[in-house]
């Protein structure tokens, strides 16, 4: 599988991006590319597979390759592919890699288990055993997801507020820690793929001395989000705003909380590891407490931007495994990079939003 590369012709840095059309992984792509790095990016569109024509993300592929010409370039190529995988990597031998290819609904695993553990967490296990064998001195990014802590955050005392639920102990005013129990709780299978994948990255971390670090998101958001109804709420219900579509939601009173951090926040943080990458590492990487919204708050917040009212019905079943209130305590990544904060405010990144949805319809 040759990329018509000339190893000795690389720019200085070069960097490997998996689910590259996707929210972070396209803004991840395009940043870097504009900073010289040479970012080859793997993508074979699978969110088209799993979501339908809503997930399709060709169309960030598109724009990359406009917007960054030879900086950019592209493979549509499974992370399931082991063979496919383990040829790039040893022709390539990056820099840095950073993934962020995931079979990513919640909702959506349960009717394609194979699927989405192959993905999430053989997939994840392909690339990290590839980057063992090939440049077990680049820096590994895994983007992982709170739902490595289950629905153990549920078992905490909360209060009920007119439009949230929230912490009631003053112990978790910051948000839920890295070191929050993860097991003996359901997680959805997507949650434990996702758990298995975070995992096989530490570990490979540790034994390996591989400089790794997942990154346990929050809700992650941005104006290239493809948000469906079984994933990324946010962009979706903007979406349905945008489109005069009734929204569901599922259970908690539309009270249940959510931290939302913007891709090029994400993004940022990634460039500060991989200039300064530690060993096995993980970060709670979300809005943190400025960054937080309820469902009925968010539905607030964008019909207010949009001038538009927003319709929905309610179920009372909550989705299984679903969090009442999560919000993510960024004490420990900002200790380790005190450079690092949040910089887009949730009311910005919403207005971001609306324009996106109105200019993409």
């Amino acid at each position: 599988m040759k990329l018509a590369i000339c190893i000795s012709q690389m720019k200085p840095g070069s960097i490997l991006v998996t689910g590259s059309a996707g929210l972070i992984g396209s803004e991840v792509a395009s940043y870097f590319a504009s900073q010289g790095w040479l970012v080859i990016g793997i993508d074979n569109n699978q969110r088209a597979v799993f979501f339908g024509k809503d997930g399709d993300t060709a169309w960030n592929v598109s724009r990359l390759k406009e917007q960054h010409g030879n900086s950019y370039r592209h493979m549509s190529l499974d992370i399931r592919d082991r063979k496919g995988i383990l040829e790039v990597f040893k022709e390539v031998r990056p820099n840095a890699i950073v993934h962020t290819a995931a079979q990513p609904s919640h909702d959506k695993a349960s009717s394609i288990p194979f699927d989405d553990f192959d993905t999430n967490a053989v997939g994840t296990l392909n690339l990290i055993e590839a980057t063992r064998l090939y440049c077990g001195d680049s820096p590994f990014i895994h983007l992982s997801t709170n739902k490595v802590y289950g629905d153990r955050p549920n078992s905490l005392e909360f209060t009920e507020k007119d439009l949230r639920w929230d912490f009631s102990s003053s112990k978790y005013k910051n948000g839920i820690s890295e070191d929050f129990p993860i097991d003996q709780s359901m997680h959805s299978l997507f949650g434990a793929s996702k758990t298995a994948a975070d995992i096989v990255v530490q570990e490979y971390g540790r034994y390996f001395k591989i400089p790794t670090c997942c990154l346990r998101g929050g809700c992650l958001t941005g104006p290239s989000h493809s948000g469906v109804q079984l994933h990324g709420f946010l962009s979706y219900l903007t979406k349905c705003n945008t489109l005069n579509t009734e929204y569901t939601i599922y259970g908690y009173k539309g009270k249940q909380v959510r931290d939302n951090i913007h891709s090029s926040d994400v993004t940022r943080f990634i460039e500060l590891f991989i200039h300064k990458p530690r060993i096995a590492e993980v970060y709670n990487l979300g809005g943190g407490r400025r960054n937080s919204c309820s469902i009925l708050e968010a539905i607030r917040m964008i019909e207010s931007c949009s001038g538009r009212k927003q319709s929905y019905i309610y179920n009372p079943e909550n989705r299984m495994g679903d969090h009442i209130c999560y919000i993510s305590d960024l004490s420990k990544i900002k200790s380790h990079y005190p450079s690092w904060d949040i910089t887009i405010s949730l009311e910005y990144a919403v207005e971001e939003m609306v324009k996106s949805w109105i200019g993409r319809i």
